[in-house]
């Protein structure tokens, strides 16, 4: 399915929408982050559309994971119109879901791996309300789909980088959002660990759902995605494979980072 085929989507308050006439998942125009006087994000305008999933690549420091925390207001940003299917993200936060970097995360607070997945059904179950067995069964779905449901009651701490991270990409879908942000959700993960999350994110997209994806790995980017948006610092360029993931935006992107070598093979492998 291209990201220009027509589907009806239902979002999270019950709205029926076409994709023909949705407005854009995610829409950023002019973001600048600066942490202290050194800028990280300068002027950055991008827009990821329905059914369609994005890497975002570029060196390390680019800035790449500074362009999904501005978006979603994690880090503060300097200047910058975010717009999410057209709205303030404190409108649209039912309709979007984030997968932070494991790195970020506090492993060692005591919470079970189905209490983890049944955070993100908060926002249906309230913060004062004791989750039932529907929504146990729910989390239980989700943590299927990753192939964790036997974890279910283990502490979130035990388990592998692997399997944290299958746990993080289950409580995004116990979400149900229609917008699917990821940092790095394949840094430091086993080879059928990778399998299993491009799996769930392709049915995603299959679904007409919307992924992004701060990705560090350009051998696999043409395997895994339809869309490219490049980084280092500024946008070098977004757009479907094609077009975008070539051997000028790579030299432009990584400069003598990337050996001509490496380039022509990643130009093959997009052919």
């Amino acid at each position: 399915m291209t990201p220009d085929a027509q589907l009806e989507l239902v979002t999270a308050d019950g709205r029926r929408v076409s994709t023909e006439s949705a407005p854009c998942p995610l829409e950023v125009r002019g973001l600048t982050v600066s942490y202290g006087e050194k800028p990280a994000v300068f002027s950055v305008d991008a827009r990821f559309p329905s059914g369609s999933m994005t890497a975002i690549v570029g060196p390390n420091g680019a800035g790449k994971s500074t362009f999904l925390k501005g978006a979603l207001g994690i880090v503060r940003c300097l200047a910058g119109e975010i717009r999410f299917f057209g709205r303030p993200f404190k409108e649209t936060r039912r309709d979007v879901a984030y997968v932070p970097q494991r790195a970020s995360v506090d492993w060692d607070f005591p919470a079970r791996v189905i209490d983890v997945v049944m955070m993100g059904l908060y926002r249906e179950v309230g913060l004062f309300r004791f989750a039932g067995s529907r929504h146990r069964a729910r989390a239980i779905e989700c943590l299927s789909r990753v192939g964790m449901q036997d974890f279910a009651d283990r502490q979130i701490g035990q388990l592998s980088g692997g399997q944290q991270q299958r746990v993080f990409l289950a409580r995004a879908l116990a979400q149900d959002a229609e917008l699917y942000l990821l940092d790095e959700p394949f840094a430091g993960v086993d080879a059928a660990t990778e399998h299993a999350i491009v799996t769930v994110l392709k049915e995603l997209k299959a679904a007409g759902k919307t992924v992004v994806c701060v990705h560090h790995d350009l051998s696999t980017v043409s395997a895994y995605f339809d869309r490219v948006m490049l980084i280092n610092m500024r946008k070098q360029a977004e757009g479907p494979i094609a077009e975008a993931f070539t051997p000028e935006t790579l030299q432009a992107t990584y400069g003598g980072r990337l050996a001509a070598s490496q380039i022509d093979e990643l130009r093959l492998g997009s052919a």
